[in-house]
């Protein structure tokens, strides 16, 4: 009976020895496949903060990263981002003439005693102001093709359209009015970053299109009715080519909105002279063979990404 009750404490002690250490292997896997998973989710975490996908990414990927087709997922990760290819965009700012005639005085008919002499448009013409409102489509992340309708205003100053036997013809052309549209290719570079506000990032862009010179008239004239009269028909209304060359940056502001600050120069053709009053034979006709500008634009540009 004693060599039984030994054996059974043996048998049983046997038992928990093998039970104790079935739990200790146990333990100790489950910490290796602990260890695996753990393993695995840092790995993809890591990738998709490779690509620009995680959700630890700093604004500046978030804003200027991944571009995918709309039917495509939300990226491998949470906080991983789809975001449309279109663009709403509108700008605003002054635009400083530089270049062009807007008086032809060396083009007027030889007449003894009339004279005149050229005018620049900066001369003649104030800072003007000029709108945009428009789209974009982005090809990729870096390049897009973009598209603009427009509207640019100016002012003039009063001056003097030339001499006529020793008397000065003095009055001032109406605004410069031009309704436009234009299209063109914008590419940006990498994101930099910068203190304030995060990161910038630099553009450049050009575009050409069309502009509709609304009619300009010579008025306020001090010359008496036999040399011309108090209003005179200038330019006429017509469509001009333009053409464009912008380099910019912009930064994010907010969720799927930047902010950017773009300059360069733009040319605008020549419009139709008027000749109904200004025609052959007419002291000053000639005058009116000008009207193309290049401008300096200076704008201040929004664009939401949907």
């Amino acid at each position: 009976m004693g060599k039984f009750r030994t054996g059974s404490k043996f048998a049983t002690s046997l038992m928990k020895i093998s039970i104790y250490g079935n739990c200790a292997i146990m333990e100790r896997e489950g910490n290796k496949m602990k260890k695996l998973l753990l393993g695995v989710a840092a790995i993809g975490l890591s990738g998709c903060s490779w690509l620009g996908l995680g959700g630890e990414q700093t604004q500046t990927v978030q804003q200027y990263g991944q571009y995918n087709d709309q039917a495509k997922s939300d990226g491998c990760c949470v906080g991983g981002k789809t975001l449309s290819r279109w663009n709403v965009e509108a700008a605003v700012g002054p635009e400083f003439f530089v270049g062009g005639d807007a008086i032809t005085g060396d083009r007027i008919n030889s007449i003894p005693g009339v004279t005149s002499q050229n005018q620049s448009f900066n001369d003649v013409y104030g800072t003007g102001i000029r709108y945009e409102l428009g789209g974009s489509y982005a090809l990729n992340p870096n390049t897009k093709v973009t598209a603009n309708v427009n509207y640019a205003n100016a002012s003039a100053n009063e001056t003097t359209l030339g001499t006529v036997n020793g008397t000065d013809v003095v009055g001032t052309l109406s605004d410069y009015e031009r309704y436009g549209i234009e299209a063109g290719l914008r590419q940006y570079a990498r994101p930099v970053a910068v203190p304030l506000v995060n990161s910038i990032r630099p553009y450049i862009e050009g575009k050409a299109g069309v502009a509709r010179v609304s009619s300009i008239d010579f008025v306020n004239s001090n010359a008496t009715a036999t040399v011309l009269p108090g209003t005179t028909p200038f330019i006429e209304g017509s469509w001009v080519p333009t053409a464009t060359g912008l380099v910019g940056i912009e930064t994010p502001v907010f969720d799927r909105f930047t902010l950017g600050i773009e300059s360069g120069i733009r040319y605008t053709g020549v419009p139709q002279s008027d000749t109904s009053v200004l025609s052959a034979g007419v002291p000053l006709a000639g005058t009116n063979n000008g009207g193309n500008n290049w401008s300096v634009p200076l704008q201040i540009r929004g664009r939401y990404r949907f």
